[in-house]
């Protein structure tokens, strides 16, 4: 069996869909997600015998139906570093990174996308579109260049320059908007009937998920089937903690894990934490931030369809939230180099500063097995590290 994908499920109704028909968000207005039929896969599956290099190693829960679905440049089955200089730094035994920048497209974008477009291809779409802050644009152009599918990309003009240029250079139109992200995801859903593009913004279509969850998947083998006690995740959309969050349950209901949970972190930047206001207010859902704003691209997001879901994940998981400044996360990010040679993005710096944080609380202690996610490569924010 290629794959034991069974059904979409509306996140907050349970109204299930074809999991065949092209879809966006439920009629209810929430995500969609894919679910499995794991009953089934746990009796077949045996996590001793995957194979392959490429997140694609664990296509058996991926919603592509065959191998011949599949676009791929490689992406997936990134380095868990151990960070030993920083660790001794900061007085922790055991801290680690999980490096995404050295994905195809310099990002954990790479993985959402080869997983949205691949399955866009197989359902038959010819265009799609996107708004994005930088890195899901760049990763949207080159997957849909290799799938010879044409890409509409809407960015905020004064995203970093290098993403613009690998938009371009990838053949997709860009459009540069005068707002944030938000702004560029109204003008896709205004324009995308009358042009015949097919919507990939975050969560409001279901296969970018699948992606991102297989982050959850590498974490566990890589460590040899069990999970850490603390991550930390720099949250924009935050598609990558809800993935890993249903990695988990997947994985148990597999029998491929147990019933520990990380304590999950959403790290935020002062200047846009719509999340973590909303989980130490107590709220239900996250507010739009207003004047959203940060040198940290990837978390310039004011809001977002997923919110309800990121902060389950974080009370379920007895996690927490915090915000870091510019300032410290580019502090942090330098750091990240100094003690360890890892050119991180902003966003990266942005977990070490609210991990430094968190020790300083106390929340987290020196014996903790403690996962930090990099998502991007720092070479695309070079103006941001020179100033």
């Amino acid at each position: 069996m290629f794959s034991y994908y069974d059904r979409l499920e509306c996140s907050a109704c349970s109204k299930q869909y074809d999991p065949h028909q092209l879809a966006n968000l439920c009629e209810c207005g929430s995500p969609l997600v894919a679910r499995y039929r794991l009953d089934e896969a746990a009796r077949t599956l045996n996590k001793e015998e995957l194979k392959g290099d490429s997140l694609w190693r664990y296509h058996a829960m991926l919603p592509v139906q065959s191998e011949e679905g599949i676009v791929t440049m490689g992406e997936g089955m990134t380095p868990l570093l151990k960070l030993p200089r920083l660790g001794a730094q900061l007085g922790l035994s055991n801290l680690s990174v999980k490096d995404e920048s050295v994905n195809p497209t310099g990002s954990f974008k790479a993985r959402g996308l080869a997983m949205a477009i691949s399955r866009a291809a197989e359902l038959g779409v010819t265009k799609v579109a996107i708004p994005s802050a930088g890195n899901a644009g760049g990763a949207t152009s080159a997957y849909a260049a290799r799938a010879g599918i044409e890409a509409f990309v809407f960015m905020p003009k004064d995203v970093p320059k290098a993403f613009i240029i690998e938009c371009e250079v990838n053949g997709a139109h860009v459009q540069l908007v005068d707002g944030l992200i938000s702004d560029c995801g109204k003008l896709v859903g205004a324009l995308k009937a009358e042009n015949g593009w097919f919507e990939l913004s975050t969560l409001k279509e279901p296969y970018r998920l699948e992606g991102k969850k297989t982050l959850g998947y590498e974490l566990a083998e890589q460590r040899g089937w069990t999970l850490p006690d603390v991550i930390l995740y720099p949250t924009g959309g935050g598609t990558g903690l809800i993935g890993m969050w249903k990695a988990f349950d997947e994985m148990e209901a597999l029998g491929w894990i147990g019933s520990k949970r990380p304590r999950m972190v959403s790290v935020q930047a002062e200047g846009c934490a719509p999340m973590v206001r909303a989980f130490h207010r107590g709220d239900a859902k996250a507010e739009p931030w207003v004047n959203a704003s940060t040198v940290a691209a990837g978390l310039r997001v004011p809001g977002g369809v997923g919110d309800a879901m990121i902060l389950t994940a974080l009370r379920d998981s007895e996690g927490t939230g915090v915000t870091v400044s510019d300032e410290e996360l580019l502090e942090n990010a330098r750091l990240m180099g100094r003690a360890e040679g890892l050119f991180v993005c902003p966003e990266g710096g942005a977990v070490l500063a609210g991990l430094r944080k968190l020790i300083d609380q106390g929340w987290v202690q020196p014996d903790e097995e403690v996962v930090l996610f990099n998502t991007g490569s720092g070479l695309k924010y070079l103006d941001a590290f020179s100033n």
